[in-house]
C-alpha cells in the first residue's frame, strides 16, 4: 500500500514528507495506522547527525501509538482493531537481557538504527518508484501515517486510553520516569536534581515525585520549563547547575544531592561533570541525555570518584521493561498518579514536523505531538 512519511535524506538535514510504498506484514509483524506520534529529541538528533543512522533515506519517528489494521502469521494474540503502543527498543524475550528482566538492553536493539528489519536484513518501506529502500527508525517509523513493524516492538493496550497521550509512554515517559525510579533509585526523603526539563526531564521529575523524593530541583535556563516542572511535581527550580547544587547542599547539611539526573537535550561531558559535582558521597549521577555520540571524555576528578564512592550510571529507556512498564505507567495514568495530558504543549500535523522541531529547539515545547487524521 501507499503511505506518507517524514524522511531525512542526509545529515545534517531536515525532514521531508513524501509518498512511500509500504509492505504488508510478514510473519511476526503487524501493520498499524498511526493515531499520534511524540516528537522526541532523538529524532532531531538523527536530522542533525548527532546520532548517525545506517540507511538514507530514513523514515523517522520512534514514539507512537495506533490501531492495528493487518497482522501477519504468528501475531501472538494481537488482532486487527487492537490498540498498540510502540516501544522504540524491541523485546525478543529470549536473549540474556530480556530473560533477566532487562528488556531495554535486548540484543535486537543493536540494529534499530540500521534501517532494515533486524530479523532478515530486508526493508518494509521503499520510494514510490520502488527503486530505493527507505530505512525505518527503530524499526517502527512512527512519522508514517501507516507503518509495518515487528511484534517485538508493539505492546497491546486497553482501548479506553486515548492514543494521542498514550503514545508518549513509548519513549519519553518511560525514559524519564525510569531514570529516577530505576536508574537513580530515588527513595523517600531524597534530594534530586533533574538537569534539563524537556520531554525526558519532565518525566524524571514525575518519577522522583512518585518515588517519594522530598526535594526535587528542576534545573533549566528556560523559565517556561522551570514553571512547567513545578506544576508536575518539582519542589524547587534553578536556572543553572551552580544554583541547583547550592540548593541541594542547603537541604542536605552541605552534602549535596542524593542523585542528579542528566536529561539535557544535547548532552556533553561537561554536563555529566556538573551533575557529578552536585551529588553527595555515594550519590548517583544518572546520564540519560544524548549528544554527539562520537564525543569522548568526562572531566571529573578520578580521586573523587574513588574516595567519595560516587557512581555514574547510564540509563537507556530508563531501565524499563516495556512489556510490563508501559502498562504499569498507563495504570498510574488512570489513577491520576502519572500525568500525560499535561505533557503535551502543542499538536501538529505531519506536514508541520519541521516547525514542531524548531519550537522544541526554541524552548517552546515540553512535548510536541503529531496527530494523524
Amino acid at each position: 500500500m501507499r503511505t506518507r512519511g517524514a524522511v531525512i535524506r542526509q545529515a545534517p538535514g531536515k525532514y521531508e514528507v513524501v509518498d512511500l510504498e509500504l509492505e504488508d506484514p510478514r510473519p511476526d509483524e503487524l501493520q498499524v495506522k498511526m493515531v499520534a506520534s511524540g516528537m522526541c529529541h532523538s529524532d532531531d538528533h538523527f536530522a542533525t547527525g548527532d546520532i548517525t543512522v545506517g540507511t538514507y533515506p530514513m523514515a523517522g519517528g520512534h514514539e507512537g501509538a495506533g490501531v492495528v489494521t493487518k497482522v501477519g502469521p504468528n501475531s501472538k494474540g494481537i488482532e486487527e482493531g487492537d490498540h498498540v503502543i510502540f516501544s522504540f527498543i524491541p523485546s525478543c524475550g529470549h536473549c540474556r537481557w530480556c530473560a533477566s528482566g532487562q528488556q531495554n538492553l535486548c540484543d535486537h536493539g543493536a540494529s534499530i538504527l540500521e534501517g532494515p528489519r533486524w530479523t532478515d536484513g530486508t526493508y518494509r518501506l521503499r520510494t514510490v518508484d520502488g527503486d530505493e529502500a527507505v530505512g525505518q527508525a527503530c524499526g517502527i517509523s512512527t512519522f508514517c501515517e501507516t507503518t509495518t513493524a515487528s511484534i517485538e516492538s508493539a505492546v497491546k493496550i486497553d482501548k479506553d486510553i486515548p492514543l494521542n497521550v498514550a503514545c508518549l509512554v513509548g519513549c519519553g515517559v518511560g525514559t524519564g520516569w525510569g531514570s529516577a525510579v530505576n536508574a537513580a533509585e530515588v527513595k523517600p526523603g531524597h534530594t534530586v536534581i533533574v538537569m534539563g526539563i524537556g520531554g525526558i526531564g519532565i518525566n524524571a521529575v514525575q518519577g522522583a515525585k512518585h518515588a517519594g523524593a522530598a526535594n526535587i530541583i528542576a534545573c533549566d535556563p528556560v523559565a517556561f520549563k522551570r514553571e512547567k516542572a513545578q506544576e508536575m511535581g518539582a519542589t524547587h527550580a534553578a536556572s543553572s547547575m551552580e544554583e541547583a547544587t547550592e540548593l541541594a547542599k542547603q537541604f542536605t547539611n552541605g552534602q549535596g544531592a542524593d542523585s542528579a539526573i542528566v536529561t539535557v537535550g544535547v548532552t556533553t561531558g561537561q554536563h555529566v561533570a556538573q551533575a557529578f559535582a552536585s551529588i553527595r558521597k555515594a550519590g548517583t549521577a544518572v546520564v540519560t541525555g544524548i549528544g554527539d555520540i562520537t564525543e569522548v571524555g568526562v572531566p571529573i576528578p578520578v580521586a573523587e570518584l574513588t574516595l567519595y564512592q560516587k557512581r555514574i550510571q547510564g540509563a537507556l529507556f530508563g531501565g524499563s521493561n516495556p512489556n510490563w512498564d508501559i502498562k504499569r505507567q498507563l495504570d498510574l495514568y488512570r489513577t491520576g498518579a502519572l500525568k500525560l495530558d499535561e505533557l503535551i504543549t502543542k499538536t501538529y500535523n505531519l506536514d508541520e514536523i519541521n516547525q514542531g522541531y524548531q519550537d522544541m529547539r526554541d524552548g517552546k515545547n515540553i512535548r510536541g505531538v503529531i496527530e494523524y487524521s
